[in-house]
């Protein structure tokens, strides 16, 4: 047989990956390596390679490149670092009635965080204009404190084409189907957008955050509405439709015929959400108005409260159940408001041991979210700037950069439409 030719690049029988930039970005800030050499190692490309990306980020101050690390032979290598100020993204964690804003660094903080009312039920007419004017001021702060603005990062509660940047037909929000929110507040920034499912950025900022090290990780939101998201291999995983992680809408027999929101009957929705509980309080005379008012009553020792949230934490991990069987992760974290709820967690964890294989649950870590409220922030604005690692910054508000990029978060296929979680 003739000899193979001879590899790209002169080192490595792999092409550069059009998300090199990014990766080069992750390795740095998660202090996997140190310098032009570690990256070579790592990523398995030619040093030419590796230093053409390394260049372009530094140019664009995304990384800096100083101080002498420890020889191995031959000249001292430059340190890269991460600089502590410098690029940022918006983040926004959008639930039915409220949104949470933040800026997210490279090293992976959220700051100049804060909360506003917003219905989005009222539908995007009447909802954008908040969205866009409080993004814009955090936008404006960021570039008075020097900070370079790279994009925005949106989580959606309700399903998403992450492809389109589309919002698709979210049950309980009128007017929302089919909607172009990345194109609108691209339009009205000036920025580039990412818009994707709230469940989908709280599990990326909680993998990120809290277990880096894990390489199969599920988060469930347990708030007004329930979603989860799936790490796998390291990476989001959407599956072939987009929908993968869609526990909400699966049917639970102490559900029996309650008719769900997504027009089936019998959903775990229907029984162990926030927004299920309220309803059931109310029926027994308790002011409640939301997950909140269920939470506070829990940590009054509330007797009813008590007893529903931890039904709720039973039929949850009733359906989580089949999940670590089939999936198998290294950790199950519960986000939301109800995972404060130390009874929910405790009746979760309780479930996932009594009716899984042990091979599943010895080493499993069954945990309530360590980010809080900031994993969505963490997650939408982690998301942003690694999408948009090697665009260049607009110019202004004005700026051309309209649209974000071909997704670099990826998914074994193609996104098309996701599937609904709510607060």
């Amino acid at each position: 047989m003739p000899p193979a030719p001879p590899p790209p690049d002169g080192q490595s029988g792999r092409a550069a990956p059009a998300g090199t930039a990014a990766r080069v970005l992750e390795l740095v800030a998660s202090g996997a390596v140190s310098s032009r050499a570690d990256l070579v190692r790592e990523l398995g490309l030619a040093a030419s390679t590796v230093s053409a990306r390394v260049q372009e980020l530094v140019d664009q101050g995304l990384l800096t490149e100083d101080g002498e690390g420890t020889s191995r032979g031959g000249r001292r290598p430059r340190l890269l670092r991460i600089p502590d100020e410098g690029a940022v993204a918006l983040a926004a964690d959008l639930g039915s009635h409220h949104m949470r804003l933040g800026a997210v660094s490279l090293t992976g903080n959220a700051f100049d965080t804060e909360e506003h009312a917003l219905d989005l039920t009222e539908g995007p007419a009447a909802t954008l204009g908040v969205l866009t004017t409080r993004l814009a001021e955090l936008a404006a702060r960021q570039r008075s404190a020097g900070r370079t603005v790279r994009g925005v990062g949106v989580g959606f509660p309700g399903p998403v084409d992450t492809a389109g940047g589309q919002v698709v037909a979210p049950s309980r929000m009128p007017g929302w189907h089919l909607y172009p929110l990345r194109d609108r507040l691209a339009e009205q920034l000036g920025l580039p957008v990412l818009v994707d499912n709230d469940a989908n950025v709280m599990a990326l900022g909680e993998h990120r955050a809290t277990h880096p090290g894990l390489h199969h990780l599920v988060l469930v939101k347990a708030g007004r509405g329930i979603g989860s998201g799936v790490i796998s291999h390291g990476r989001l995983y959407r599956g072939a439709g987009g929908a993968a992680g869609d526990i909400s809408h699966v049917r639970v027999e102490a559900a029996a015929e309650r008719p769900c929101s997504c027009g089936n009957i019998g959903c775990l929705e229907t029984v162990a959400s926030g927004a299920a509980l309220v309803a059931a309080l109310r029926e027994r005379g308790l002011p409640v108005g939301g997950a909140a008012d269920v939470l506070r009553l829990v940590q009054d020792g509330d007797p009813q409260a008590t007893t529903l949230v931890r039904q709720a934490g039973r039929h949850i991990g009733t359906v989580l159940s089949v999940v670590v069987n089939f999936f198998n992760p290294q950790a199950v974290v519960l986000g939301g408001a109800l995972a404060e709820a130390e009874p929910l967690v405790a009746a979760v964890r309780g479930m996932l041991y009594e009716r899984c294989l042990p091979v599943t649950t010895s080493e499993l870590v069954i945990t309530a979210s360590a980010t809080g409220a900031d994993a969505g922030l963490l997650g939408a604005g982690h998301a942003a700037l690694r999408e948009l690692a090697a665009v260049p910054p607009p110019a202004g508000p004005a700026g051309s950069a309209a649209h974000s990029p071909t997704p670099d978060l990826p998914s074994p296929a193609p996104s098309t439409p996701g599937r609904e979680t709510a607060p």
